[in-house]
């Protein structure tokens, strides 16, 4: 069981981390902070580059955290703040199955950040050597609870219509 735990950490902890590197740094056909940031504007994140910056920030160290089993329930809570703010903003009107680009995967991800603050990190992991006992079902809910708070909360400020769509409203008016 310890074994699979970690490979779980380890594989969904570094997909989350190479997405946050794509955002960040340009790494593994990413686009980087500035043209991600502009995609990120061109979707309503405002302003493009600080968004990205948090939610690339989030992914790379809510998956670093996740793969080491190191403060789980902070990972956790990171990586469901990313995950919901996207369901949000973008996948929210195409349902629920992935090759509509729905929620499913983002969901299903939010389940795995869930289970393992539940569980915990388990033997192999830095949890674990440093003796930080943080996990049960109460560290997962208010994990995901927090996290799903934040990404929600992520789409307040900035959550404004394009430069292009801003200017015809005001044409129109």
């Amino acid at each position: 069981m310890n074994i699979a735990l970690l490979i779980l950490r380890v594989v969904v902890g570094g997909v989350f981390a190479g997405h946050g590197a794509q955002k960040l740094f340009g790494w593994f056909g990413g686009h980087g902070l500035k043209n991600t940031g502009g995609f990120f504007e061109s979707i309503g994140f405002r302003p493009g580059t600080p968004m990205v910056f948090l939610a690339g920030g989030a992914e790379l160290g809510g998956g670093l955290l996740l793969a080491f089993g190191l403060f789980v329930p902070a990972a956790a809570a990171m990586l469901t703040g990313v995950m919901v703010s996207a369901i949000a903003a973008v996948h929210w009107e195409k349902g629920l199955w992935n090759q509509n680009g729905g929620i499913e995967f983002h969901v299903v991800l939010i389940a795995v950040a869930f289970a393992v603050a539940a569980i915990g990190a388990r033997r192999y992991s830095l949890d674990n050597a440093f003796g930080i006992d943080w996990h049960g079902l109460w560290w997962a809910i208010g994990a995901v609870g927090l996290g799903a708070v934040g990404g929600l909360a992520s789409l307040l400020p900035g959550r404004r219509p394009p430069a292009q769509q801003e200017r015809h409203l005001r044409e129109a008016a």
